[in-house]
């Protein structure tokens, strides 16, 4: 059986079990019920869920019609239990639509049935693996792939290619595997989307202890998988790969790695994956007197733990997503902490943000057969395409550019009465926090409160003016003030439109990437580039996800349209792939056209890490999650070119 569906057998008694469910999903719960049974009337009777409410999950019953199927459910355990918790049968998929219809409260889609049917993977199929078991093994054998990276692209692009008998070679920079979990060490990281999407479709996510994990948890993840799976026999650890170039005589790549003590060597490969995604290299600010300051500086992606914040004066510049953890992590420790924020930040309300896992979840997690599966079904619908509106421009509404239509001003006031209800009385703060922007217009913070409460500690402030210089012991602004510092954070992103840098990919014709892109990144289905034969990109401009779902989802979605791609070369015995010059550039004038009526790209949004030097937007994905899962699903023919 699939590791995702494995469960562990029922020792415990009624009593046992009774507890542990009186904390579920009871939507969840009765659909697990169905898994183990079979019986479709547990959610074909009089009780349904009323409403599917983000975060709640109980579809808005009263505690008497919970209790009920609570107790219905415990009887169905209790039986499977006594027969020696026997193995249960796939479910038809008109079935699981029916439940997805239930736990949903509203008729769910035909293309989103589909792809969250292929998510949940029911029946254990793995319909991600690379599909190439047709193709002869001796072929497959002499196609070797070179991945650059090993966070959880890498990691995953190494798992396909082991399971199809494609020989590779990840060349990593570190020396763990982890990626962003393994650099982003920095106190509070921990991922924004819910622990248990953020996970591979085919690995069980019942090893997180909060909703929304911890760094720790998260690289312990990776690693344990990556050891699992086998994958360190491939990986050659504390390597760069400084250049890629397409030998257009023997087609293969030819790949110049520095090594340890800035040794080269030089690797061939058929097909190269970058791995390296959108956020890996850290932007520094170029603030006058930074190189002169006499204490610790450092970047939260480089986060130095040998200095003690203890009773330090903090300067944290940058209060977006990094910042926002930062802060209400060390808060407790330092002296004084002064907050530098170029802009203010919209907040999403989630009180399970920093919330464990109740223990009867953990418990059905491992015993229940489906529950896990169907919990990932409610993540994935409420973290669903519906969230795309809220950016939507409508240049004729009222209060535009302020909201962007009336979805947005109805979420803004949500978010206004979240941020009152923190600040209190504190005109000046609230001021200070509220944003000029629509919702989701920059980067969404997921909030419990930490991150106000934190604001408004005695010895914490919050300035909105512009750095100005920093001097060996203090950081002054444009207005005149200096605030005397010991340790500057720089929480001040990433060069997420450099995408690749500072690699050189050189193509056919000796045409260089970055001088093709000239920082307008571009790529058909943001995975591969026409004159880069055999060159594909996991996480490429055009993919950055801004208003919903997992990178994890799309990550998977990029490496299956990979794997079509080597499907292509090993059963036509091609040397070659590579987009077409009129598909690429017409798939990127959708994407611009798409991008256009969207908020993130608007001029009236300033300061956005979303926007390359030019002022437009390369590396967000316009599209809804499940367009661009069915346009990642395979390679097409029209589109491609094959040597």
């Amino acid at each position: 059986m699939s590791r995702h569906l494995r469960t562990e057998p029922i020792g415990d008694d009624d009593a046992t079990i009774a507890r542990a469910l009186g904390s579920l999903s009871v939507s969840a719960l009765t659909a697990a019920v169905v898994q183990i049974t079979g019986d479709m009337s547990h959610v074909r009777g009089p009780i349904r869920p009323r409403e599917f409410v983000q975060n709640e999950f109980q579809g808005r019953l009263s505690e008497d019609e919970q209790a009920a199927l609570r107790a219905r459910a415990l009887t169905a355990i209790a039986a499977w239990r006594d027969a020696g918790c026997p193995p249960t049968r796939p479910l038809d998929p008109p079935l699981i639509r029916e439940i997805m219809d239930w736990i949903a409260c509203e008729p769910v889609p035909d293309d989103y049935a589909a792809m969250y049917q292929e998510e949940m993977d029911l029946a254990g199929r793995n319909p991600r693996a690379l599909p190439v078991a047709g193709t002869p093994a001796h072929d497959r054998a002499e196609l070797p792939v070179l991945i650059i990276g090993c966070g959880e692209g890498g990691l995953l692009a190494g798992i396909r290619l082991k399971e199809a008998g494609i020989p590779f070679e990840i060349i990593e920079r570190n020396g763990d595997v982890g990626g962003t979990w393994l650099d982003n060490s920095y106190p509070g990281a921990r991922v924004d989307v819910a622990s248990h999407y953020y996970s591979y479709s085919f690995e069980p996510a019942d090893v997180f202890s909060e909703y929304y994990a911890r760094q720790p948890e998260l690289h312990r993840y990776f690693r344990e998988i990556f050891d699992r799976h086998g994958i360190a026999e491939h990986v050659r650890w504390h390597r760069e790969v400084e250049r890629a170039e397409w030998d257009e005589v023997a087609w293969h790549w030819l790949v110049t790695i520095r090594g340890p003590e800035g040794l080269r060597e030089t690797r061939t490969a058929r097909v190269v994956i970058s791995a390296v995604g959108l956020l890996s290299r850290p932007s520094i600010p170029d603030l006058p007197g930074l190189d002169g300051f006499d204490g610790p500086v450092f970047h939260t992606a480089e986060w130095d733990h040998s200095v003690d914040l203890r009773g330090k004066r903090v300067a944290l510049i940058g209060a977006g997503a990094s910042g926002f953890q930062v802060g209400p992590a060390i808060v407790d420790d330092v002296e004084h902490l002064v907050v530098f924020q170029r802009t203010a930040q919209w907040m999403a309300p989630n009180p399970r943000y920093h919330e464990r896992v109740r223990p009867g979840e953990h418990w059905a997690l491992r015993h229940l057969p489906g529950y896990a599966r169907w919990y990932r079904f409610m993540l994935m619908w409420q973290s669903s395409d519906r969230l795309l509106e809220l950016v939507r421009i409508d240049e004729r509404w009222p209060d535009f550019p302020h909201t962007a239509n009336a979805a947005s001003a109805a979420r803004r006031e949500v978010f206004l009465d979240w941020i009152m209800r923190h600040v209190g009385d504190d005109a000046r703060l609230a001021a200070l926090v509220t944003p000029d922007y629509p919702p989701m217009a920059k980067r969404m913070l997921q909030d419990n409160g930490s991150w106000l409460r934190c604001l408004k500690r005695p010895h914490v402030e919050l300035v909105t003016d512009p750095i100005a210089g920093v001097g060996p012991s203090s950081v002054t602004t444009a207005d005149g003030q200096r605030f005397d510092v010991d340790v500057i954070v720089l929480a001040t992103g990433f060069r997420a439109s450099e995408l690749l840098w500072p690699m050189e990919i050189v193509g056919r014709g000796g045409t260089a990437l970055a001088k093709a892109w000239d920082g307008r990144p571009t790529a058909y289905r943001g995975i591969s580039v026409p004159d880069f034969p055999n060159f594909f990109m996991l996480g490429g401009p055009g993919t950055g996800l801004a208003h919903a779902g997992s990178v994890i989802l799309t990550t998977e979605c990029q490496l299956r349209y990979i794997g079509d791609a080597i499907r292509t070369l090993l059963a036509g015995g091609h040397r070659a792939i590579e987009p077409t010059r009129a598909a690429h550039d017409r798939y990127q004038q959708a994407l611009q056209r798409e991008i256009s009526t969207l908020m993130w790209g608007h001029p009236s949004i300033e300061h956005s890490w979303y926007k390359a030097r030019d002022g437009r937007v390369y590396v967000l994905c316009p599209w809804r999650l499940v367009d661009y899962w069915a346009m990642t699903a395979t390679v097409d023919p029209d589109d491609h070119q094959v040597s």
